[in-house]
């Protein structure tokens, strides 16, 4: 990629140019960049100065352009990128300038940007390679081989881009890897290493003549193998996949013989890891099929965040060693999300 719209207008920007949100966005992105820190480590700095809080939730919908952030917050922002007091009364304009605009468009209480489609996966939240007990995540570190960062700038709108160490750069100095925000993902789950396994409980229609398992998982960790039994029997494997150290996020798709479903309303899945990586895992989407028609007939959303999720299907983990929130891109492509 040698050229990304919008760049020129990017970098001509000044604070007092600044009218609308989308303008206020690109510069705080800018800042973030140029500040080189990682969105735990603004919490903590923000956290020290013992003003506005700054939780990472919070400041990736700020970058991502989801949230107009209250004035206290943005400054907390700023002084967490280590922006110069002095400067800091001009931003201050920007944002009261932007709020009217916004005040005098739509409600005053909606400071909420709405998606720009539902045919997307869910917003994005706190920052990448957040780790509890940082085992797994180490691992899955050492073998990235590449660092990311998450920051915002215009492209007909607001894109996030994702930075590769070491990797070439358009004009302008924006990354040359950029991806949709929509494509941007937080969710929390868990992960076991060789031996560990999960177990759940869904429900299907006991007319169903077929089923499938749709996994949401970290390729960041590559390689992970685990065998699935229904109910008991051996059913099927999460076959390996390579490992991506841009985009983490895939659905992986398994198929449940026939044999195994027909006439069941309800089936016990367990998943247990046989790959020295260990095994991941933040989403299962039950699929059946009924009458010729594929629809989602139960999901388990994992996780310490989720937990009545994890109760309504008797959800249970042996050997965890990973319990957290990622946030993470997937593909350009939505055809490479899904993958068997």
């Amino acid at each position: 990629m040698s050229e990304v719209p919008g760049v020129g207008e990017t970098a001509g920007l000044g604070l007092e140019s600044v009218t609308c949100h989308e303008d206020l966005v690109k510069l705080l992105a800018e800042r973030f960049v140029r500040a080189d820190v990682s969105l735990r480590e603004l919490q903590a700095r923000a956290d020290k100065a013992g003003g506005a809080r700054l939780p990472r939730t919070t400041c990736a919908d700020m970058l991502a352009g989801r949230r107009f952030p209250k004035k206290a917050v943005m400054v907390a922002f700023l002084r967490g990128c280590r922006v110069p007091d002095h400067e800091l009364p001009a931003w201050e304009r920007a944002w009261e300038r932007v709020r009217v605009g916004r005040l005098s468009g739509r409600t005053a209480g909606d400071d909420h940007v709405p998606p720009a489609s539902h045919d997307t996966p869910p917003p994005a939240a706190p920052e990448p390679g957040a780790s509890a007990s940082g085992g797994w995540r180490r691992r899955g570190v050492s073998a990235a081989a590449v660092v990311v960062s998450v920051v915002v700038v215009a492209v007909l709108g607001v894109v996030v881009v994702l930075r590769l160490e070491g990797q070439g750069e358009v004009p302008g100095g924006v990354p040359a890897h950029v991806v949709d925000p929509a494509h941007v993902v937080s969710d929390d789950g868990r992960a076991f290493p060789r031996g560990g396994s999960s177990r759940f409980t869904v429900r299907v229609s006991a007319a169903n003549t077929g089923v499938r398992l749709i996994r949401r998982l970290d390729v960041g960790v590559g390689l992970q193998d685990a065998t699935v039994t229904v109910n008991g029997t051996p059913a099927a494997r999460w076959r390996p996949l390579l490992e991506d150290g841009v985009y983490k996020w895939r659905n992986q798709i398994v198929d449940v013989p026939p044999k195994l479903t027909a006439g069941r309303r309800s089936l016990t899945v367990v998943n247990t890891c046989v790959s020295a990586s260990g095994c991941n895992e933040f989403l299962y989407t039950v699929e059946h099929e009924v009458n010729g028609v594929w629809s989602i007939a139960d999901t388990v959303d994992v996780g310490r965040d989720h937990s009545a999720s994890e109760a309504a299907h008797d959800y249970r983990v042996v050997g965890e060693d990973w319990a957290d929130r990622q946030t993470f891109a997937y593909p350009p492509r939505k055809d490479d999300w899904n993958v068997r």
